[in-house]
């Protein structure tokens, strides 16, 4: 079902960083109510969450930055990366 890793990470004074396994696990908790589109999304540590095949990682990226910046945990100045493994 998690057949794709994808590592993600912010930006931070012009370093990037792994997204804390916090962020992933909020993003993901909240997306397994409101979201079935990334019901197949599983954090997995820092920066690295396991991803369905039908999980469209533009969206997936989209909606994380969206969320992060709406938590507070990302200002809208920083960038947000995912790449899969």
């Amino acid at each position: 079902m998690f057949s794709r890793k994808v590592h993600v990470e912010y930006e931070l004074d012009g370093m990037r960083l792994p997204c804390p396994l916090k962020w992933l696990d909020n993003f993901s908790m909240r997306n397994f109510t409101n979201a079935s589109i990334f019901d197949d999304t599983l954090p997995v540590g820092d920066g690295i969450i396991e991803i369905g095949e039908r999980v469209p990682l533009d969206k997936l990226k989209a909606a994380m930055e969206d969320w992060f910046q709406r938590k507070g945990y990302l200002p809208k100045s920083a960038g947000l990366w995912l790449e899969l493994e």
